[in-house]
């Protein structure tokens, strides 16, 4: 049963979304701020959250930050508006997807084990069951970790999954949405966003610079995971 820790401080919201989700089958705790939501995550131990943008006391970006500085739990922003800035600002925080208010239960249940499908079944089909060296980047996919110039990598489940597809086909050109599909399981065109900022994240993490050497932009179109 997929734990699931709620952050959000809509008294209505919370409770609805909490009982829609435990009708779906998830273990739930649902907390009002920031900072009970941080105190959860060790005893709780929650494989999903589900975080509200805005918070009271420590921002819903903040919490997402704290998140990823020692965890790399799975995170599903709620925004109550779904205008660029907001989302753009909080997926290249470190969340994995989002869903804009009103949130369904329904729908969230379905982010919530696509997001889950991703980090237990990141090798995609067809994918080489071995450590690949790319330069100072190594991509072990049966064990699905990375490392890069002899130090562990740190990724969430987007950022590894989308590593995992690139790299199985070097040299080929992904569009966005082709990623979107792939990665995210989402065919909402306007859904692009979350494979730009992941790129980014993920390109931050390998310490890339303004000329990419792994995950290089083919403008126009999308990316390629190149291997010289």
């Amino acid at each position: 049963m997929p734990r699931v820790l709620i952050v959000e401080d809509d008294q209505d919201v919370r409770r609805a979304v909490q009982l829609g989700l435990r009708h779906q089958g998830h273990e739930v705790v649902a907390v009002e701020t920031g900072e009970e939501g941080l105190e959860q995550l060790r005893p709780f131990r929650p494989d999903v959250v589900i975080l509200d943008l805005m918070l009271p006391g420590i921002s819903g970006l903040d919490v997402c930050r704290r998140i990823r500085d020692r965890d790399q739990v799975p995170i599903i922003m709620v925004t109550a508006r779904g205008d660029d800035i907001d989302v753009v600002v909080g997926l290249e925080a470190g969340a994995d997807d989002y869903v804009v208010k009103p949130v369904r239960a329904r729908v969230l249940d379905a982010r919530i084990r696509a997001v889950l499908r991703r980090q237990d079944a990141a090798l995609p089909d067809g994918a080489r069951p071995r450590a690949e060296t790319y330069g100072e980047l190594v991509v072990d996919r049966a064990g699905l970790e990375v490392t890069h110039r002899g130090e562990p990598v740190a990724l969430a489940p987007s950022e590894l999954r989308l590593l995992l597809t690139l790299s199985a086909s070097p040299g080929q050109v992904f569009s966005r949405q082709q990623l979107l599909e792939s990665v995210w399981e989402h065919s909402y065109h306007g859904d692009i966003r979350l494979v730009d900022a992941c790129v980014k994240r993920l390109r931050n993490k390998l310490g890339e610079g303004r000329d990419p050497r792994y995950v290089q932009t083919v403008r126009g179109f999308g990316y390629r995971f190149a291997t010289s």
